[in-house]
């Protein structure tokens, strides 16, 4: 297949629309199910990129979930404690621990799971049969992977009656080194970003604590990766094999790490035990059990312990998760790691990576401030990496 026409671009109004090759050559896809949109095809290529370096970084089987050119989460394929398998909707799966691959999955939809809603899912490796379950009961536009197991793509090809987006890669494919892209008729053209991000991108430790365990070198790694993928500027708080929080396409880099810090903290907060054990009514499906525990861990629009509403999604009452319980659990977190693809040029980011357990940082370096960024880690004790690399996707 030389090229692919498709229905629109990025809106209906944008027509008409196609993916090719520029020499010419066959397209390194295959579409086996559905009709993939401009935007699916956006998250699918740059979702794949990161699970291919993350699997080569790291050797294990990787996973992640993408939303309109970003991803919400990403991980590798470490067995999920009881407590997160519950969190994540996946206590229920049966041999779970037993494919790397459906872990990494879990990880990363189990994330956010309000921004992964209707998602674009990318997988390092052959879609094994469980993690095609996991797929088949999320709402997802698509996945992309290097293959297939016969019956996991037919439980695939079933998913949204017929019309699931599924693609196989050619995983030997390599791509130009030179990319362009037009911007209002004008051409762009770029060496690709082929910076190769490794654990030997952290020697570089600048504070006075110079521990760097190798479950955070890992950890950074995913963050480091992950954001090299994320539109810019962008944050990422990573722990125990998964990014837990992103923050991207922010103008202030604060505001990347408070956003970012707010989606690891309810990361946090969905295991514990007040959340973990919400009286849900059995008829409550899961993307509104997933907008119940946001708006209970987060108090958003609707108070949803409220009388009048509480019974439209419990059997009983919860009492409310109060701040100050929040707080008093959050403070109890540490050895989380956090990327950042440029550097801080305050120190109130490193003040609110704090606030969600940051231990461990890995940034370019390169600010005016950087004793200012470097004195307040020291005051924490945090870990500081300059990586001297700046990851700016856009």
């Amino acid at each position: 297949m030389k090229e692919f026409e498709l229905k629109y671009g990025c809106n209906p109004n944008q027509k008409p629309s196609k993916i090719y090759m520029k020499d010419g050559s066959e397209l390194p896809i295959t579409i086996l199910s559905g009709r993939p949109g401009y935007i699916n095809f956006l998250d699918a290529f740059n979702s794949w990129q990161l699970v291919k370096e993350l699997k080569a970084a790291l050797g294990m089987p990787a996973a992640t979930s993408f939303k309109h050119v970003s991803p919400t989460s990403a991980a590798v394929g470490i067995p999920l404690s009881d407590k997160l398998k519950k969190a994540c909707f996946v206590d229920d799966v049966e041999n779970l621990d037993a494919s790397p691959l459906s872990c990494a999955f879990a990880r990363a939809r189990g994330t956010d799971r309000m921004c992964s809603f209707g998602d674009w899912i990318a997988l390092s490796d052959v879609c094994d049969v469980t993690t095609a379950l996991l797929i088949k009961r999320e709402v997802s536009d698509g996945v992309i992977a290097p293959g297939y197991e016969p019956e996991a793509l037919e439980i695939l090809k079933s998913k949204r009656k017929g019309n699931y987006n599924v693609v196989q890669i050619d995983p030997d494919y390599v791509p130009a080194l030179q990319e362009t892209k037009e911007v209002f008729g004008i051409t762009f053209e770029q060496g690709r970003n082929n910076f190769l991000i490794n654990e030997e991108l952290l020697s570089n430790l600048v504070t006075e604590n110079k521990n760097l365990p190798d479950s955070a070198k890992r950890d950074l790694i995913i963050a480091l990766i992950t954001l090299k993928y994320t539109q810019s500027n962008s944050v990422c708080y990573a722990v125990d094999g998964q990014a837990i929080g992103v923050g991207a396409g922010q103008q202030s880099r604060i505001h990347c790490t408070r956003l970012a810090g707010g989606k690891a903290d309810t990361w946090q907060l969905r295991q514990h035990e007040k959340v973990l054990n919400l009286p849900f009514l059995p008829t409550l499906g899961r993307p509104d059990r997933d907008n119940v525990i946001d708006g209970y861990i987060n108090q958003n629009e609707e108070d949803v312990c409220a009388d009048g509403n509480w019974q439209r999604y419990f059997t009983t009452r919860p009492e409310p998760f109060t701040p100050a319980e929040q707080r008093a659990y959050l403070d109890t977190i540490t050895g989380v790691s956090l990327g950042s693809d440029a550097f801080f040029p305050f120190d109130d980011n490193i003040e609110r990576a704090k606030k969600s357990g940051v231990s461990y940082i890995a940034e370019p370096g390169g600010s005016i401030r950087d004793d200012v960024v470097i004195s307040c880690c020291d005051k924490y004790g945090i870990a500081m990496a300059f990586t001297g690399m700046r990851l700016f996707h856009h």
